[in-house]
C-alpha cells in the first residue's frame, strides 16, 4: 500500500531578477523521484493539483505559475520580455532556488512551458533526467497552428488578436479546453481551477493575454534558435500529443520526435490539454520516465 502524501503546499518563492513565483509543492512521504510540471495558456498551478497528489506517493512534485500567469510576478515589459528564452531563465532559477536534484528530475511541459524547457536543455543537458513535452510549437510552422496563433506571430494581426482575446475573457475561460473536441469528449474542469484562472486573469496592469502576446512577440526568434541548435540537444526527450489538438496539430509533434530521435505517443481522441482530459495518462508517462 502506498504511503499517503501531505496535501499541496502553496506559497511564494523568489528567484533572480526580482521575480517571485507562486508555486505548489507536494512532498511524498516515500520520496524517490522529483517531477516538475509546467503549465500552458491560460492555466495556473491548479491545473496540476490532482496529478500532483496522485504522483506524491513516490514523487516530490513541483509546479509554478509562469510570470504573467496566476499569482506570479508580472513585471513591466521593459524589465522582462515574457519570451520563451526569458521563461527558460525562470525555469533554471526555480530549479536552482528550490534545490531540486537534477539527477532525479522529470519535467513535464506543455504548451508555452515546453519550448523554454527545451531551450534550457540546449545549454544545460543535465537539467533533468528526462523532458516530456507536447502540444506546442517547437518550430516556425504557422500552417500547423490554429489561425489565431498564426496571427499572434507578427504585427499588425497580433494586436488585433490581443484585443479580441482580452475582450473575450469569459469565452476563453469557458471554451478553450474543449475546442476541436466533440461534445461527448468534453471533460470536467475543476471549479477551483476555473476560479483561480478567473481571479488571476488581470493583475498589476497586465492580463494573461498580454503575457501570451509578449511571449509570441519573440516566439519565432526563439523557435529558429532552437531549430538551428537541435544537434546540441542531449537531454532525453519524450513527445506526447493529443491526436485531436486543434491549436497545434500532431504533425508538429511528429516532426519534433523524428528530428530529435524521441519516442512519440499520440493520444487518440485527446485534444490540446492531455493532462486535463486524460490525467491518468500523464501520471503514467511521468512514472515511466522516472524509473
Amino acid at each position: 500500500m502506498s504511503e499517503q502524501a501531505d496535501g499541496p503546499d502553496i506559497g511564494q518563492i523568489a528567484i533572480d531578477g526580482g521575480i517571485t513565483l507562486r508555486r505548489m509543492l507536494v512532498r511524498g512521504s516515500a520520496l524517490r523521484r522529483t517531477a516538475l510540471l509546467l503549465h500552458g495558456f491560460p492555466e495556473t498551478i491548479h491545473a496540476w493539483t490532482g496529478i500532483s497528489l496522485a504522483l506524491a506517493d513516490d514523487h516530490d512534485v513541483h509546479s509554478f505559475d509562469w510570470p504573467g500567469f496566476g499569482f506570479s510576478s508580472r513585471p513591466p515589459i521593459d524589465r522582462f520580455a515574457y519570451a520563451p528564452a526569458d521563461y527558460a531563465r525562470v525555469l533554471k532559477g526555480y530549479i536552482e532556488t528550490a534545490g531540486i536534484d537534477r539527477t532525479k528530475l522529470t519535467i513535464y511541459a506543455t504548451d508555452i512551458g515546453a519550448l523554454p524547457a527545451l531551450l534550457l536543455a540546449l545549454d544545460e543537458p543535465d537539467i533533468a533526467r528526462c523532458l516530456i513535452v507536447g502540444d506546442f510549437a517547437p518550430f516556425n510552422r504557422p500552417a500547423l497552428m490554429w489561425q489565431n496563433l498564426q496571427a499572434l506571430k507578427s504585427k499588425p494581426s497580433s494586436d488585433h488578436v490581443r484585443a479580441a482575446m482580452n475582450a473575450g475573457r469569459d469565452e476563453i475561460l469557458q471554451n478553450t479546453f474543449f475546442r476541436g473536441l466533440p461534445k461527448e469528449a468534453h471533460y470536467d474542469v475543476p471549479q477551483a481551477f476555473r476560479d483561480d484562472m478567473a481571479s488571476a486573469w488581470s493583475r498589476d496592469g497586465m492580463t494573461v493575454v498580454d503575457a501570451f502576446y509578449h511571449y509570441y512577440a519573440s516566439f519565432t526568434r526563439d523557435q529558429d534558435h532552437f531549430e538551428a541548435n537541435l544537434a546540441r540537444l542531449k537531454t532525453p526527450v519524450k513527445v506526447v500529443w493529443g491526436s485531436d489538438d486543434l491549436y497545434i496539430t500532431k504533425d508538429m509533434g511528429a516532426e519534433l520526435a523524428e528530428r530529435v530521435g524521441a519516442e512519440l505517443n499520440v493520444l487518440a481522441g485527446i485534444g490540446h490539454y492531455p493532462h486535463l482530459q486524460a490525467p491518468e495518462q500523464t501520471i503514467a508517462e511521468i512514472r515511466a520516465a522516472s524509473r
